[in-house]
């Protein structure tokens, strides 16, 4: 399997590769060369197996010669032993058609865990073997960060810096981060917003000079092995309902688009997902994509689902290259104008493709509390302010046979203040977390400068 720029400039890469590197050279995102395919039988034949054989046999086509099967197998067992369920990513049923896909079940309670917990044992494989270091720069709305963080931690061979937006992510998830005392870790806040980290992320690996002497290596939704790895989930939960003898539909909350255009892969792959739901929150440039067709963006209102207050969405640049048919001279100019003009329209074409796959929904404050309550009301489930939004987004599509599966993103104790806010219950943190806010922080603040944070990183390495 080979893996190719949505941009076209940079060089193409196998498995191992393209994980290492994270973003391509010309800025662009990597991409399989070609959609591998599982068949009817082979899908059915997932019903019943535990998801770490479903992960090795829904993942092994993409990882080509990367891993022995031996090795890649103890990988996955690795990366999943840890969690807190025997299922991994269990479904829980919310109305007679309406299902949960729970994905908070990792170290840090947050749906990334299985994707950033695979990607740890990866690394360390491929790091092992070839001597290399590596430095991991991310960028987090709030998630990201303590599971690259918790993944890679006390790990000899990498030194992790996680930007985040200063005063704009949870307590909980601000001390995730800031209270791991291993000294590879170096949490940085970021004057800003999240885009303002990434954009800075990406500024940091199109320097080829410090990328280079650094060893940078990037583990944010770019990087292909994380959206692969949450490729899995989608079958998984699909199968558990029926599929491939019926199809389902899947809602996602979604800020960077990385989680969705998992369930893209999957559909790609001969998963049946009759439709895929954009849900986002009151930044929702997603949705207004969706029902206008020019992708512009608008400033960053702060919100209670803060992992989802974005508006450059990075994944959505993939899903853009096979709408204009992996045209990499277009992607690259759609790119730049979303860049200097902050938007670009669609294609007619595009558009109409886009619409035939995808549906979208947006829920404001008032709404996603509103959608706390009645869910605990109705079904007794306690939601986080994102799973929320999936709720009210997925109730609002239209009847259809075909299951609905919302993705619970994260555990609602991750954001105790606004869950206490829409019901009066302040969900407790798992007993082995139960310690956090006594935890000494160590944090570095740093101004929205590249050269500022550049400067740290190189001083800041063991």
């Amino acid at each position: 399997m080979r893996y190719i720029s949505t941009r076209g400039q940079a060089p193409v890469l196998g498995f191992e590769e393209a994980m290492l590197s994270g973003l391509a050279r010309d800025g662009g995102l990597y991409v399989p060369e070609t959609w591998p395919t599982l068949g009817r039988e082979e899908i059915a034949a997932f019903a019943g197996l535990p998801y770490e054989e479903v992960a090795f046999r829904v993942m092994r086509p993409f990882v080509g010669d990367a891993f022995t099967d031996t090795e890649f197998r103890g990988i996955i067992d690795r990366a999943y032993a840890g969690f807190g369920h025997a299922a991994r990513c269990p479904l829980v049923q919310l109305d007679a058609n309406h299902f949960l896909l729970e994905l908070f079940h990792g170290p840090t309670l947050a749906f990334k865990d299985v994707a950033m917990q695979l990607i740890g044992q990866m690394f360390q494989v491929s790091l092992g073997r070839s001597g290399r270091r590596v430095t991991i720069v991310g960028a987090t709305s709030g998630d990201t960060g303590s599971a690259a963080i918790e993944a890679f931690r006390g790990l000899e061979a990498v030194d992790v810096f996680i930007m985040y937006p200063h005063g704009r992510v949870s307590d909980v998830q601000r001390r995730q981060m800031t209270t791991v005392p291993d000294a590879n870790v170096h949490a940085l806040a970021i004057d800003g917003d999240f885009d303002d980290c990434q954009a800075r992320l990406k500024d940091m690996f199109n320097h080829h000079a410090f990328r280079d002497e650094m060893g940078l290596a990037g583990v944010n939704s770019i990087n292909w092995a994380r959206v692969l790895a949450q490729v899995v989930y989608f079958f998984t939960s699909a199968v558990a309902l029926g599929a491939p003898h019926r199809p389902v539909r899947f809602t996602v909350p979604t800020g960077n688009f990385g989680d969705i255009f998992a369930g893209y892969v999957a559909r790609r792959m001969g998963l049946p997902v009759e439709r895929l739901a954009i849900a986002t929150n009151q930044n929702d440039i997603l949705h207004r994509t969706l029902q206008s067709g020019a992708h512009v963006k608008e400033g960053v209102v702060p919100s209670i689902s803060p992992s989802m207050d974005i508006q450059v969405s990075s994944n959505f640049e993939r899903l853009l290259f096979d709408l204009y048919d992996r045209d990499a001279q277009e992607i690259a100019r759609l790119m730049a104008a979303l860049g200097q003009a902050g938007g670009f329209e669609l294609s007619p074409a595009a558009l109409a493709q886009l619409r035939e796959g995808f549906a979208s929904g947006r829920a404001s404050e008032e709404e996603t509390a509103d959608a706390i309550r009645a869910t605990l009301s109705r079904s007794a489930e306690l939601l986080c302010p994102h799973s929320a939004v999936g709720v009210k987004v997925a109730e609002e599509q239209p009847a259809s046979a075909a299951p609905m599966i919302t993705l619970a993103t994260a555990h609602p104790a991750k954001f105790p203040d606004a869950v206490e806010a829409a019901t009066g219950i302040r969900p407790a943190l798992p007993q082995r977390m139960a310690d956090l806010f006594d935890r000494p922080e160590r944090l570095t603040r740093l101004p929205n400068d590249l050269a500022a944070i550049e400067n740290f990183v190189s001083g800041n390495r063991r």
